[in-house]
């Protein structure tokens, strides 16, 4: 993938949908990302759903500017088909430059001036009035461990002497998780049940879980995978990456606590995980990357993991924010209120770096598998991912402005993630919300 800066980054760039140029807007011209929606009015069924690129306020049905030519006359047939499929999965598996040809025409059919303007707005709907699905059939799911600094926090509230195992500075650390239960924004499930074990208790109760949490995490969707057998090396690695969402990673704290020794997370992780509807691609990031490093004093990364690139530009300067809100917030119309705000750049291990492991024993990845960051924590109290580091492992309870208070996630609670990039003189390139609400154990 060529991520050098083209004329779709140029920051004078204007639309003529007039919202893209709203302040604070995450979706400039300069953005594009990618969901799969239905109109306001549309039928209720799978069939409704299509691709769709958000703009301003608005989303824009990429079959509507297929039918109206933007993409010129002499478009493959495999292109063709993925631009009128329900999923991204066949557009995924096109590889970069085909990628970067539909976003390069997205923006000059969008651009103000654009001879495409007229025929366009029939297939534009607002977004607050659209329905979303997945933006892809997710096949496989895998969950890492990015964040040296919530490695850390939790580590300290179970081994204070010896927060970090050893292996956790060689190799990123990761387990396969469920992706049938991976559900996107405005997804609502119950509290799950399963086994805990009580303090000071001997036998372990079945009962809903108590210790309800969120995970700040960032979602990396592949796009073209490789043979069974074959790896991913660093140079390669983005190339397979089709873009970057946030995920929120729901966690059963008591659960896990239980359960996670001796092979790692299961039912308290698989019973609902939820993505942002938007799907950014790393080229409408390329503005954004920065260096990555390792501290000098740390194990450098083994051959297979490093890279000149990744060193010049592995990292994103990614805000990401969490906030809450209760039932009696929404009831007494109070806002959601911010309970930490983190940058993914502080990520101990790159997105490079996990396509590169995960392959490097042959795994095959495919079109639409997704990978988990892991909790993303910053190295100061208040960038915690978790309620879990915020609350002291449940020790110290957060106030709201509500003046209730908070050590875990109460029935009805709402969780709200949002993540953006943004520097001075560059538009913001905003990845939308994820929002997921927690309802009563059934």
């Amino acid at each position: 993938m060529t991520l050098a800066l083209n004329e779709t980054h140029d920051p004078v760039l204007r639309s003529w949908v007039s919202s893209a140029q709203a302040p604070n807007t995450d979706f400039p011209i300069q953005n594009l990302p990618y969901g799969v929606f239905r109109g306001a009015g549309s039928a209720q069924s799978a069939a409704a759903y299509g691709l769709g690129v958000a703009i301003g306020d608005q989303v824009l049905s990429l079959s509507g500017a297929l039918r109206v030519g933007i993409f010129g006359n002499d478009l493959s047939l495999e292109l063709t088909k993925a631009l009128n499929a329900p999923h991204l999965n066949d557009f995924m598996r096109l590889g970069g430059a085909t990628w970067s040809q539909v976003r390069l025409a997205l923006s000059r059919a969008l651009r103000t001036g654009s001879p495409f303007e007229a025929a366009l707005q029939s297939h534009l709907s607002p977004i607050a009035e659209a329905g979303f699905a997945l933006p892809a059939q997710i096949g496989d799911y895998t969950d890492f461990y990015t964040s040296i600094h919530h490695a850390t926090a939790v580590g300290k509230l179970f081994r204070p002497d010896n927060p970090l195992l050893p292996n956790y500075k060689w190799v990123p650390i990761g387990y396969h998780g469920r992706a049938s239960s991976i559900g996107v924004s405005g997804q609502r499930f119950h509290r799950p049940v399963g086994q805990t074990m009580p303090p000071n208790a001997s036998t372990p109760s079945f009962a809903p879980a108590k210790r309800m949490d969120y995970e700040m995490e960032v979602g990396i969707f592949i796009g073209t995978g490789n043979a069974l057998g074959e790896s991913i090396s660093m140079t390669d690695a983005e190339d397979h990456i089709f873009g970057l969402c946030l995920l929120n990673d729901w966690s059963a704290r008591d659960m896990q606590a239980w359960e996670y020794q001796p092979l790692g997370p299961f039912l308290a992780k698989n019973f609902a995980s939820t993505i942002s509807p938007w799907v950014v691609s790393l080229e409408a990031l390329a503005p954004y990357r920065q260096a990555w490093q390792r501290d000098a004093s740390d194990p450098q990364p083994l051959p297979y993991l490093d890279s000149p690139q990744l060193r010049e530009t592995g990292a994103f300067d990614v805000q990401l924010e969490v906030s809450i809100q209760t039932k009696k917030m929404r009831e007494e119309n109070l806002p959601a209120q911010r309970l930490s705000l983190s940058n993914f750049s502080h990520s101990y291990w790159t997105i490079a770096q996990l396509v590169a492991h995960h392959t490097v024993n042959g795994c095959n990845l495919q079109a639409g598998d997704l990978l988990g960051s892991g909790t993303q924590s910053g190295p100061l109290p208040e960038e915690a991912g978790s309620l879990l580091e915020l609350t002291g492992g449940g020790k110290q309870a957060i106030t709201l402005s509500s003046g209730e208070q908070r050590i875990f996630i109460e029935d009805e609670d709402s969780i709200i993630m949002r993540g953006w990039a943004q520097r001075e003189g560059l538009p913001r390139i905003g990845f939308g919300q994820v929002e997921g609400r927690l309802l009563a154990a059934r």
